[in-house]
């Protein structure tokens, strides 16, 4: 199977072809709960990450939401 080579909060990744915004969270074990996933300049709904893969060159952005006050 490929690898596809993308960039992951501006570090260089790869993940296998045809991997999904769900799948990458489960392989980088980054946290479901309280992130936001930017793909491309733009925001994905959590709804759409099991559909939305990871093409060559995507620039991926995991923002991590913190309380406090």
């Amino acid at each position: 199977m490929d690898a596809i080579k993308f960039y992951l909060n501006g570090e260089p990744r790869e993940v296998p072809d045809r991997t999904d915004l769900s799948r990458m969270i489960t392989l980088f074990s980054l946290p479901e709960r309280r992130v936001a996933i930017e793909l491309n300049g733009d925001v994905i709904r959590r709804v759409q990450w099991p559909f939305t893969l990871i093409a060559p060159e995507d620039k991926v952005e995991v923002v991590h939401f913190v309380g406090g006050g």
